[in-house]
């Protein structure tokens, strides 16, 4: 690598490194180094991750972007997103989390898997996911952006760790007695108000994200092992959350996982 690529990726971790502990958002990457393409946004992204972990925390799964096909097409990207979950991201269902420790807190409702045995691609299968899958959950992921009024890109998105912020995981339903999760659908509310709807006829299954996700990993040398969890996708839109608010979401047979924000 160029020096002067190196010093662009060391830069760009410090930036967003430094949002998020100020809590003050920055000007998008994409805008400040033009160049900065996906290789360098993935390992500004590893750079944040190295960091957490050599602090003490533990990579414990992913979570996927542009999981659907018609998303991938509007942005032109070809394959979908990932960000790293670590175990500082992780809140109890029911609990509470401070809306301060983030610029702008969104939550997104998704269906959560868990492995039982390693995956490892490039030439991993839907099947392949659901056999190597223990269970699945209701999932609330905490969505935000270190970007100045989110003028962002997939480039910025990637390098801010996909957006990812934080997870909470209702109880997990082994696969043998989980529904059909094609047909799961999800009701999000806040405060008791339904904000969004999603999921019930979708195209594909979740379990094609999960496939999907560790044939991207591949190319980075990646992949998953027993215990990971993943997310495979926000089913609505994210809602904006804040102090006293609470957040649920309801996936019907599957079950249901909320989070107060104070």
């Amino acid at each position: 690598m160029r020096p002067a690529a190196a010093r662009r990726r060391t830069e760009a971790a410090r930036l967003l490194r430094d949002a998020e502990r100020r809590t003050a958002p920055v000007e998008p990457l994409s805008a400040t180094w033009p160049a900065l393409d996906l290789a360098d946004a993935y390992a500004v992204q590893q750079d944040d991750v190295a960091r957490r972990v050599a602090s003490g925390a533990s990579v414990i799964g992913y979570t996927t972007g542009l999981a659907s096909a018609p998303m991938r097409e509007l942005l032109g990207v070809d394959q979908p997103r990932f960000g790293h979950l670590l175990d500082d991201m992780v809140h109890r269902d029911g609990g509470t989390v401070r809306a301060a420790r983030y610029c702008a807190p969104r939550v997104e409702p998704e269906i959560c898997f868990r492995l039982a045995r390693p995956l490892r691609g490039p030439d991993v299968t839907l099947s392949d996911v659901l056999t190597a899958t223990d269970s699945v959950a209701p999932a609330l992921e905490i969505i935000d952006s270190h970007v100045r009024d989110r003028r962002i890109t997939p480039t910025d998105t990637v390098a801010d760790n996909a957006g990812s912020a934080g997870l909470i995981c209702g109880p997990f339903t082994p696969m043998a007695h989980a529904p059909d999760l094609a047909a799961v659908h999800v009701d999000l509310l806040v405060d008791g108000n339904r904000v969004a709807t999603g999921g019930g006829q979708a195209p594909a299954h979740p379990a094609d994200a999960v496939a999907r996700l560790v044939n991207a990993l591949a190319a980075h040398g990646e992949g998953l092992g027993p215990g990971h969890v993943i997310l495979t996708g926000a089913m609505t839109t994210a809602s904006f959350v804040g102090v006293g608010q609470k957040a649920e979401a309801r996936f019907g047979a599957l079950g249901s996982v909320s989070v107060s924000f104070i």
